[in-house]
């Protein structure tokens, strides 16, 4: 090849370096131009669609783009999540998503993707789970439901949204490290394993703090403990589970936002940075503590980790106590 032809080829290769460049950067500058999505893996009412639904004004307001909650309900979030692994890269679709169908699902049954296809933004908030029995029920304190659960095996029973739900391997990390064993009556979703627990039916139940609060409040649920490392800010009177002697017994539901994996990174950082900066504003601080949640948020590598974490304790309990979705 001659000297010009060399420069020639040189040149060329550098124009379409710039020119690739450019067009990465435009498209960065110009995202977003249309409305984006963000899917929620559960029906709407529940608390990962209240965090969305609050999150997407705020967010949408920040990118001058409607960002539309879609709830994507079915097989445990795992509909929800194979639909955002499946879409476009470009920016349009994230999710906001909680551990069961990341860390819970995927240890239980067969699921069309794997952790490591979705790309890890931030944390925006968690929910510790509380230990609670009905007001009814009699028992007064954590120490007094171990010793009844020790003195009648099996007698006593506990409600959860469903096989491999949070409430259900709550459950069963507090029987394993409490040394007892009660019953487990699954419902279909959160709301009706609450029902059972107002009516009756169950004695005791661990669950997300949110849709339980007003119950402990109004006196009709008796909070023995506060699952996680630290006592909640809505229940400060309440101790932690560490607190009574089960160290072990921690279950937080964290709420993160994913993306398919590809995502530009120059868009990456974008939606980041609009959903952190949406958190830590004042109002939705204040809005997160009423509804029983808090504020939280993260590096990308960190709610990676965590989930990884999160799927290895799942894991584990999942064997041990020979959890199915049968």
């Amino acid at each position: 090849m001659t000297p010009s032809r060399r420069l020639y080829a040189a040149t060329l290769a550098l124009t379409l370096v710039g020119s690739l460049f450019a067009g990465t950067v435009a498209e960065a500058q110009e995202w977003p131009a249309r409305p984006i999505k963000l899917i929620v893996p559960y029906a709407a009412g529940g608390p990962t669609d209240a965090i969305a639904r609050l999150l997407a004004t705020k967010v949408g307001a920040a990118l001058h783009q409607p960002v539309v909650v879609d709830n994507r309900a079915g097989a445990g979030g795992t509909i929800g999540v194979d639909a955002t692994v499946k879409a476009p890269a470009d920016g349009y679709t994230f999710a906001l998503v909680a551990p069961g169908p990341l860390a819970g699902m995927p240890n239980l049954m067969k699921v069309p993707y794997a952790m490591g296809d979705l790309q890890y933004l931030t944390l925006v908030a968690k929910i510790p789970s509380v230990l609670v029995v009905n007001k009814k029920s009699g028992i007064d304190s954590l120490e007094a439901l171990v010793k009844k659960a020790k003195a009648e095996p099996g007698k006593l029973s506990y409600s959860s949204a469903g096989p491999g739900t949070t409430p259900h391997i709550g459950m069963e990390i507090f029987n394993d490290q409490a040394g007892v064993r009660m019953l487990h009556i699954p419902y279909k979703g959160a709301a009706p394993a609450i029902t059972g627990l107002l009516g009756g039916e169950v004695q005791v139940a661990m669950v997300d703090l949110l849709p339980v609060l007003a119950h402990i409040n109004s006196g009709t649920l008796k909070a023995l403990a506060v699952a996680a490392t630290a006592r909640a800010p809505q229940l400060p009177d309440v101790p932690t589970t560490a607190e009574q002697g089960l160290p072990g017994v921690t279950m937080e539901t964290t709420y993160g936002i994913v993306a398919p994996k590809g995502l530009p990174p120059a868009i990456a950082a974008k939606v980041r940075d609009a959903f952190v900066a949406a958190v830590e504003a004042p109002e939705t601080k204040q809005q997160f503590l009423q509804q029983g949640a808090l504020p939280v948020t993260s590096s990308a590598a960190d709610y990676q980790r965590l989930m990884q974490a999160e799927s290895d304790k799942w894991k584990n309990i999942i064997a041990k106590a020979k959890i199915t979705l049968e």
